[in-house]
């Protein structure tokens, strides 16, 4: 998935006749705090809520030498994992999208972000999730597959965690069925570290006990 595909046409981009009160006003409508100053197709920069408020008077034009303006852009083939990288380092909450021409092609509210990273990890598919601890020199994703495919499931989507001053790794993975306690037993079965399980409908959360006890009373 690349940046292209996340833009929202949502959001309406700002210019340089604007005020500082429209752009603030238009933060709170889309619950932003950056919003993108663009003239025509070329992009000037990226303002604040934060920067905008130290502003005494909000009816200052962004054009202003008052309005700071972050040099903060995406091109529209770079891969979603590194607009997310963006979104986190600067704390963004939205980030400006450019064709290869540098001509503005639109934003990626964080919204947007969230929805497409729901999407690369099959969040909303079904299915259990099992995190694995295994050695860096252990690292074959090739080889969970093909354990996961033995039990007649499928990897939905994976990734893995590594650890400071460690050479551990966490697998994440979510397969495309919630009865997983025979994947789990392969896994253990191939000396994997079975670190977590979730979404495993046959784990046995004391339903079937009370179940029992009810139908015994029944009997009574």
């Amino acid at each position: 998935m690349f940046a292209a595909e996340i833009i929202s046409d949502a959001i309406p981009s700002l210019r340089t006749d604007d005020t500082v009160q429209k752009a603030l006003d238009r933060m709170h409508d889309f619950k932003l705090k950056h919003l993108p100053v663009v003239n025509e197709v070329t992009l000037l920069g990226l303002v604040s809520e934060d920067d905008l408020l130290n502003i005494a008077d909000h009816d200052t034009p962004l054009s202003d030498n008052a309005v700071n303006m972050l040099n903060v852009f995406v091109l529209d083939n770079v891969h979603a994992y590194d607009v997310l990288r963006l979104f986190n380092q600067l704390n963004l909450t939205a980030v400006p999208v450019l064709d290869q021409h540098k001509n503005y092609a639109g934003l990626i509210p964080v919204s947007s972000m969230v929805n497409a990273m729901a999407e690369q990890y099959a969040v909303n598919e079904p299915g259990g999730i099992i995190v694995l601890e295994i050695s860096n020199r252990d690292n074959s994703l090739a080889h969970i597959a093909q354990i996961v495919e033995a039990d007649n499931a499928q990897v939905l989507s994976s990734y893995v965690n590594s650890f400071e001053d460690s050479t551990r790794l966490e697998v994440t993975l979510k397969v495309n069925k919630t009865e997983i306690t025979s994947l789990v037993a392969a896994f253990e079965r191939y000396d994997y570290l079975v670190k977590e399980v979730y979404n495993n409908t046959q784990i046995d959360d004391g339903s079937q006990e009370r179940y029992d006890s009810f139908m015994n009373y029944l009997n009574v």
